[in-house]
């Protein structure tokens, strides 16, 4: 119970919920015809879910 209340998991969260907005106001706010901008956007989101997920695989483990 002490390491699922640990702070540096919800620190973690935290983390992972600022690249993955970041990710996804990137999508939104570029040019639509801009590849760059997917790109960009899509490797935000994708660090923010496996920086989620290790997340809460530690606080369940």
């Amino acid at each position: 119970m002490e390491n699922a209340n640990a702070e540096k998991h919800y620190k973690l969260l935290v983390v992972a919920i600022v690249i993955g907005i970041f990710g996804v106001f990137i999508r939104f706010a570029g040019d639509e015809n801009s590849t760059y901008f997917s790109v960009i956007a899509n490797i935000a989101l994708l660090i923010g879910t496996v920086i989620a997920l290790k997340a809460v695989f530690d606080i369940m483990k």
